[in-house]
């Protein structure tokens, strides 16, 4: 690819916050506005006659333009070049990725575990390298989502891609990503969180040359912090605390790739220049990161173990009050103090389904079998719970105070069944003794 100018040196009109070599801007679903060449925001319009240095105006749409105003989403977007410039799409190879519908097999109320992704043998980047696990509901009518893991171990350098199905939510569990989106960049590594929104156009780069983890696909309403009711005004996940991108841009011309996921299935056209080419934005609508550390728990001090509801991150909402398209939660370091107390996760049976991962460390309600890079499905009313080894741990466990800090577990959650596909039911990585992890069990009944 030739180059044929510099990208400027950034600036913001927002006060940039520092982490690491890049620079965000501080806030959830805040409007920010950001240039990286003094001069190419326009001033009191979004779309004069002619924008300054020659850029095109382009708007982005995250909700229908009618929705109401706490709702409606959009930025405005400078570039070098509009997003029209493109050849015909065709067909893309799908590797794994599937879509709706998820009927490739018939859904049983079985649980499922799975052993995470090797590290790929061949050179594979970012398209090449996820694969579904499972999925509900439908992109087209934004109800649902799907879960994929990715193990890739090669940089994007003239692909890029954009998702029009759904926003992406991505949860690294080993190896750290540089994401360069159209506005700006973000680095992310195991233990944070990032969220690419539907139709934004990125390319993943490996700072560690592999990388490794998991990808909340969401088809319905944008991820938003859950409302706090009886907890008050501060807690949870606080909105200082999300960081989205500075403007930064390439002007750079030469053959380059874009892949699209769109009904379902993934279509590639070609650019002759990189579509990371903004110079300046504003807007609502944007990627974001978050510090899955700086999540503030909540959780018993008293008895009995709460319900994970306490340590929801993120939520898309659904028709019905209190019955979530997804929930994104997390199990985080944290202190068990509760008295009286089976401390672990009970057994339990539930309306929502439930995908879960691992990030660091040990799952307390797992002794083994339940390991980083993994995941389970836990469908509706399908019973789960703790293994037999930590249920007779933690039956005669002493209940002083506990740290439980070398973990970090999460859970997504949907109202909707999730449905696994082919690849999560023929490959390797299932393990087919997972229901042997509560075989020790015993009937410890006494007639008194």
């Amino acid at each position: 690819m030739k180059k044929s100018a510099e990208s400027g040196s950034q600036t913001s009109s927002q006060k940039p916050v520092a982490a690491g070599v890049l620079q965000y801007q501080s806030g959830f679903g805040n409007h920010f506005e950001s240039e990286a060449e003094a001069g190419a925001l326009p001033k009191g319009q979004n779309s004069p006659q002619r924008v300054a240095h020659g850029l095109y105006a382009e708007q982005m749409s995250g909700s229908s333009f009618t929705a109401s105003r706490a709702e409606n989403l959009r930025s405005w977007l400078y570039r070098i070049r509009p997003s029209v410039l493109h050849s015909p799409f065709k067909k893309f190879d799908q590797g794994q990725w599937r879509g709706r519908p998820f009927n490739q097999s018939h859904t049983s109320p079985e649980q499922l575990r799975w052993d995470p992704l090797p590290t790929p043998t061949k050179s594979t980047d970012f398209v090449e390298g996820v694969a579904t696990i499972a999925g509900n509901g439908d992109s087209g009518s934004w109800r649902g989502c799907a879960t994929h893991i990715y193990a890739i171990n090669r940089s994007m350098h003239d692909r890029f891609f954009y998702n029009a199905d759904g926003e992406m939510l991505f949860i690294p569990e080993s190896g750290a990503l540089r994401m360069r989106t159209e506005f700006g960049d973000m680095d992310l590594r195991p233990g944070e969180i990032a969220v690419i929104p539907r139709g934004v156009k990125f390319q993943i780069q490996l700072p560690g040359g592999t990388a490794r983890g998991y990808i909340c696909e969401n088809y319905g309403p944008p991820l938003r912090l859950p409302p706090l009711g009886l907890i008050g005004s501060n807690g949870l996940a606080n909105p200082r605390d999300f960081l989205s991108p500075v403007a930064k841009y390439e002007h750079l011309e030469g053959k380059c790739e874009l892949v699209a996921k769109f009904n379902s299935q993934l279509w590639q056209t070609q650019l002759n220049h990189s579509p990371l080419d903004v110079v300046a934005w504003h807007g609502n609508y944007s990627p974001y990161k978050y510090d899955l550390a700086l999540f503030q728990t909540v959780n018993t001090v008293s008895f009995d173990h709460s319900d994970p509801s306490i340590f929801t991150v993120l939520t898309s909402a659904s028709e019905l009050p209190g019955f979530a398209n997804l929930d994104f939660v997390i199990f985080p370091p944290r202190w068990l103090v509760a008295e009286h107390t089976f401390r672990p996760p009970y057994f339990h049976r539930n309306m929502m389904s439930e995908y879960m991962g691992l990030i660091i460390g040990q799952y307390d309600a797992k002794e083994e079998g339940f390991v980083p890079g993994g995941g389970s499905l836990h469908n509706c009313m399908s019973a789960h719970g703790p293994d037999a080894d930590t249920f007779q741990r933690a039956s005669a466990a002493e209940l002083s105070p506990k740290y439980l800090g070398d973990t970090l577990a999460f859970m997504i959650e949907s109202s909707l069944i999730f449905h696994p596909t082919e690849f999560a039911l023929e490959s390797k990585i299932l393990q087919t003794n997972y229901l042997d992890c509560w075989a020790g069990l015993q009937a410890n009944f006494k007639k008194e």
